[in-house]
């Protein structure tokens, strides 16, 4: 274990597939003091590096405002980096000329916390995975598109998939809108999956159903998951590295089982604290 902002990696357990090595974020705050002075900045993100490996699950916990979904939205290159690196199967992919955005989404898929604002509500479920499927796949035709839409809809649970091609997404619950949102993803046939709270909206009885969809993906799918969340339960239970973001820095980082089990930093052992029963979360 150790209390660095370095990636903590167990060798031999897959290639390394998607890298951020010493990230920063910094936001422009207050007035600008002249033409010539810098504008004060606030690092939302301070430093980080963060290795995510092939078939494994990195998660990364903290409160909210630490700075963990700011890091998920820049692996993902929806948010442009300050300074650092972001490399993809060893390629620096930091500028937004060294690889277009389209053909990086296509390995990276970011999943968002609220699936309702993620999905068009103006469009059928069908409409929202065939899009996916055109942009991502080789699928000709509306026939073959819709036939992998139903792969996909198999893929995540949801059957008989006749039943949710043609819904809005109002007519779903939560936890089917979260998993056409796995759906959806899954139409790149991405290597890294970055799913930012995907179950802090749900249900708690439907929590560990999607928990083990992802875990099921990931091994089937041999992806390399960024799992981003608050709960330390699930972090123990799902993930291979935990990483302890506060203030936008990473305090501690190792196995999950041993960060949690025996935290070495004092705002590890506040988040433990904070959840005096967290089993009780996973339903």
């Amino acid at each position: 274990m150790n209390t660095t902002s370095e990636p903590t990696v167990r060798r031999g357990q897959g290639r390394t597939v998607l890298e951020g090595l010493h990230l920063v974020k910094e936001y422009p705050v207050g007035p600008r003091r002249g033409l010539l002075r810098r504008q004060q900045g606030m690092r939302a993100v301070d430093d980080v590096s963060v290795s995510l490996v092939q078939g494994r699950v990195t998660a990364l916990v903290g409160q909210s405002g630490s700075g963990k979904s700011t890091l998920g939205r820049m692996l993902a290159r929806l948010v442009p980096v300050t300074s650092g690196s972001i490399l993809l199967d060893k390629r620096d992919v930091t500028a937004r000329s060294s690889i277009g955005q389209r053909a990086y989404v296509g390995d990276v898929q970011l999943t968002l916390q609220d699936p309702f604002a993620s999905l068009n509500p103006l469009r059928r479920v069908d409409y929202i995975l065939g899009r996916a499927v055109r942009i991502h796949q080789d699928a000709r035709g509306d026939d073959a598109v819709r036939d992998r839409c139903r792969q996909l809809l198999e893929r995540v649970g949801l059957t008989p998939t006749e039943r949710y091609l043609d819904r809005f997404p109002h007519e779903l619950s939560g936890g089917e809108r979260q998993r056409v949102s796995f759906a959806r993803a899954l139409a790149a046939s991405p290597k890294v999956l970055i799913a930012d709270e995907p179950v802090s909206m749900l249900d708690v009885t439907i929590r560990r159903e999607m928990l083990d969809l992802i875990d099921d993906l990931r091994r089937d799918e041999d992806l390399a998951v960024l799992y981003i969340t608050h709960d330390l339960a699930s972090a123990r239970q799902y993930s291979n590295e935990v990483l302890v973001m506060h203030d936008g820095r990473v305090v501690e980082s190792g196995d999950s089982a041993e960060v949690i089990d025996d935290p070495q930093h004092e705002y590890t052992r506040r988040l433990l604290a904070a959840a005096p029963d967290p089993a009780s979360r996973l339903g």
